[in-house]
């Protein structure tokens, strides 16, 4: 279908638009498509990260003496083959936590010898004391006074665990108990009791030997998170000063893409195909500077 329009006392013949309307159509038909193939290959990938995080590997170690499953082990200085309980002045040591071998899906060990299998990661039993005060679901545990045994983690404990998934009153809820000697001879009765914790041991978000003068405790606890080592005020405010400058700078290119993006439909309806592809354009260069101003937080921090 066509249509005749006069110009300059000549009558030109130029197709109707609802060709180039159609191509349109169908070119926006084609990418969502595309998007909808990529928002499910980025799920399926989800899921089965998911799916292989839950495969939990538990490793065989020898030890010196037998270690009942649910104690917090490290591995014995000079001899990385074996494992013995952990204890409170060597909290920074603790390895995983002794277990079956049939309570994970896989476990690695030496068919010759007789071995404690320790999980490093993972959804485990733990034995867990009330030394510290109760324990309630999502509180971190860390090593006792007691060889292997856990507790309920405060600001002063700078390692721990895991995280408790379940609670744990004290004495009245407890399986046995035993009665601990302090420094003065002062005796305190604590319960013991197995729970289960989310094994994941790394350094304490709320250990108070953190802090650093001048930053807001939230942003020592994200610097420590990246480093887990001693950082001064000034290496956090330039890395907070390099990932607002980035963020800027990404908020910048985005806004004027988008800009240009809506002033070119304006102008030109059918050329949306284009301008959408060079939309996209714009976002994945935002997004490539952020992943580099991350990237320089992460060298400011870690280096």
């Amino acid at each position: 279908m066509y249509v005749n329009y006069k110009l300059n006392g000549k009558v030109i013949q130029i197709a109707d638009c609802q060709r180039p309307q159609t191509r349109y159509t169908v070119s926006k038909m084609k990418h969502k498509r595309l998007w909808q193939s990529a928002l499910a290959a980025v799920g399926m990938l989800l899921v089965l990260s998911g799916s292989a995080a839950a495969q939990n590997v538990t490793q065989g170690y020898n030890t010196d003496q037998p270690i009942e499953n649910g104690l917090i082990v490290r591995l014995k200085p000079g001899d990385a083959k074996k494992v013995q309980p952990c204890k409170l002045a060597n909290a920074g040591d603790m390895l995983g936590v002794t277990t079956a071998s049939t309570d994970a899906p896989v476990s690695l060990s030496d068919p010759t010898q007789v071995q404690v299998f320790v999980a490093t990661f993972g959804q485990y039993d733990v034995l867990v004391s009330n030394q510290n005060g109760p324990i309630k679901a999502g509180d971190f545990i860390t090593i006792s006074s007691l060889d292997g045994v856990g507790m309920k983690a405060d600001h002063n404990n700078q390692f721990v665990l895991g995280k408790a998934l379940e609670g744990f009153a004290g004495i009245k809820d407890a399986d046995s108990q035993v009665t601990l000697t302090g420094p003065q001879g002062s005796r305190q009765a604590v319960g013991l009791k197995r729970i289960m914790v989310d094994i994941s041991v790394a350094h304490n978000p709320t250990y108070s030997g953190d802090k650093v003068a001048g930053v807001p405790q939230f942003l020592t606890n994200v610097a420590r998170a990246v480093t887990n080592k001693p950082l001064t005020a000034l290496r956090v405010y330039a890395a907070l000063g390099a990932l607002l400058f980035a963020v800027f700078i990404a908020g910048w290119v985005l806004y004027a893409g988008i800009r240009s993006g809506i002033t070119a439909v304006g102008r030109n309806p059918l050329a949306k195909s284009a301008i959408m592809r060079s939309l996209i354009s714009v976002i994945l260069s935002a997004v490539i500077v952020v992943i580099v101003g991350l990237i320089a937080v992460y060298l400011l921090l870690k280096i």
